[in-house]
């Protein structure tokens, strides 16, 4: 709660905290580990195709004032289009919106964000549904990833060392 509410004071027009941050703790939760488990960063993903390209710098440095200690991640979903493919070795097309970016995510467990209304209401983005996060499943996202770049995620991230009870869906 205190990241969202973190979060919510930049007053983005459309943003969710999601991915890892999401799953981790559902996962965490669901083993019955008492304390978060190691988080890489925290995902805060938005959408303004009006805002300069850049800008994503200035709120990430906002958040670490606001919450300092946290690792931040900010990214505007608008602008996706412009680096993925001189990160990531292939290029996609501009996202539409905040639900598009989020069901583009690499796997459907991950493809979850969650905000935080003015009123305090948690709103949930979960395109892609919600079944794999809380069944445990690690699934490629094929709207984004490829099998290879999955392989890699799934070593990189050692889902099943953090989590025993996480099942893995080849390719």
């Amino acid at each position: 709660m205190q990241a969202l509410r973190a979060a919510r004071a930049l007053a983005l027009p459309s943003w969710c905290i999601g991915a890892g941050a999401v799953c981790n703790l559902v996962w965490d939760h669901l083993h019955g580990y008492p304390s978060p488990s190691f988080l890489a960063d925290i995902d805060l993903a938005y959408f303004d195709p009006d805002e300069p390209p850049g800008r994503e710098r200035d709120h990430q440095a906002e958040m670490e004032r606001i919450c300092p200690g946290m690792p931040w991640e900010v990214t505007n979903q608008a602008h996706v289009h412009l680096w993925f493919e001189r990160h990531f070795g292939h290029a996609v097309p501009p996202l539409r919106s905040l639900h598009d970016a989020v069901a583009s995510w690499p796997e459907f467990a991950t493809s979850v964000g969650i905000g935080l209304g003015a009123d305090g209401t948690v709103q949930i983005i979960a395109p892609l549904g919600l079944d794999d996060l809380f069944a445990m499943r690690i699934r490629r996202n094929p709207a984004r990833v490829s099998v290879e770049t999955f392989r890699q995620r799934i070593a990189g991230k050692r889902y099943t060392d953090r989590w025993p009870r996480v099942e893995i869906v080849a390719g």
